[in-house]
């Protein structure tokens, strides 16, 4: 693990979703760039002193030359955005498998540079899009692809928060310093860190692609660098249209993420704040509750869901199948087998293009006078 020292929110998360089904452990890390940091967080997680590294470039730089049994597989990068590119090309440079948080980099630029470097060496990169982990949205996506709801018309996604209503960032709250803060989060504060799970999640569900946006991109808290609040309207690939909806200054929300879906028979609605739930609905026939666990639902619903029905699973299930399925590719490429299609239902360096790109799309068209812009990766 790169980054998750002590006091550090996501390192936490992905510490426990890697350790949920397992198939792995953690083996050494590099957990801040202050070296005493560092070292106290790995002993407080249970490491010896040697796997405890001053620096990501000494974790993979001395990993390397260990033999396969020896050294790490994979190493988790779980840094703010300016932090991904240098240690994910360096860990894939060395031969070691990549999970990065999103968004991928800070640039569009330094995302191609890595999908570049995952295809040359054939690694495996999973981009954290936790939203797509859940059960329920697979079993959406599966519904679509299989056109149970006919050609897609219109998506309405958004992401409202209100944890940055006011300058948070100023009143001693790390991780609203650094995503207000260019220098660590690019060129988008809002639209970069939840504006992305939205389009990746209309994306993943729809199986269309954003070719159009026209975005209306706000900073609302007065002396903030970076947006806090946007809506965007889009163009599909199919023809069909959307809105985006992503704020976090509306007072008083949680993670209140919500999509939904409609085609020509019928459409979706799934809430993440109610995760086993996702709501069908047709035109002619009376609205479904599909729920989490059941025997009606899809083999990768299924595959991706660890307990009987009626028993809730949440954020840190959905986080822990992006890891498992990564795992259960890692291992049968060990092998010498083909992973599933299942094992491979994670998000991928292609996915951290389109994300970067989203980003700069949208914050050049909220400030560009033309209405329409192209979405140009």
């Amino acid at each position: 693990m790169i980054g998750g020292g002590k006091n550090a929110f996501i390192g936490a998360v992905h510490r426990i979703a890697a350790n949920m089904d397992g198939l792995i452990e953690l083996h050494c890390g590099a957990f801040s760039s202050n070296p005493d940091v560092s070292l106290e967080s790995g002993k407080e997680l249970g490491l010896s002193q040697d796997k405890c590294y001053e620096s990501y470039t000494q974790m993979i730089e001395t990993e390397a030359k260990l033999s396969p049994k020896e050294r790490m597989d994979f190493v988790s990068i779980v840094t703010p955005n300016h932090a991904h590119f240098a240690p994910a090309m360096l860990a894939l440079e060395n031969g070691f498998h990549v999970v990065l948080d999103k968004p991928m980099t800070l640039t569009l630029a330094e995302a191609k540079l890595l999908e570049q470097k995952v295809k040359q060496t054939g690694l495996y990169l999973c981009l954290t899009h936790t939203y797509a982990g859940y059960p329920m949205v697979k079993q959406a996506r599966k519904m679509v692809a299989e056109n149970d709801f006919g050609a897609i018309r219109k998506i309405m996604v958004e992401y409202p928060q209100g944890w940055l209503s006011t300058d948070f960032e100023n009143a001693g709250n790390k991780q609203a310093a650094w995503r207000t803060d260019p220098s660590k989060s690019g060129v988008s504060g809002c639209m970069g860190d939840i504006g992305t799970h939205a389009a990746h999640l209309a994306e993943y569900i729809s199986g269309l692609k954003i070719t159009q946006i026209c975005a209306d991109i706000n900073t609302v808290v007065a002396n903030r660098r970076l947006d806090d609040d946007g809506n965007v309207l889009l163009k599909f690939n199919n023809g069909a249209n959307g809105i985006l909806v992503a704020t976090q200054i509306a007072a008083g929300e949680e993670n209140s993420l919500k999509i939904k879906v409609y085609g020509e028979k019928g459409g979706l609605e799934w809430h993440q704040m109610e995760p086993n739930t996702l709501i069908v609905k047709w035109q002619n026939a009376p609205a479904q509750l599909y729920r989490t666990g059941n025997g009606y639902l899809s083999p990768i619903a299924a595959f991706n869901t660890r307990i009987p029905s009626g028993h809730p699973e949440g954020y840190l299930e959905a986080f822990g199948n992006l890891y498992k399925n990564f795992a259960l590719t890692l291992q049968a490429k060990s092998e010498g087998k083909e992973p599933t299609e299942n094992m491979l239902d994670f998000p991928t360096a292609a996915d951290g293009v389109r994300g970067m790109a989203f980003i700069e799309n949208v914050i050049a068209s909220g400030k560009s006078s033309q209405k329409w812009t192209e979405f140009i990766i």
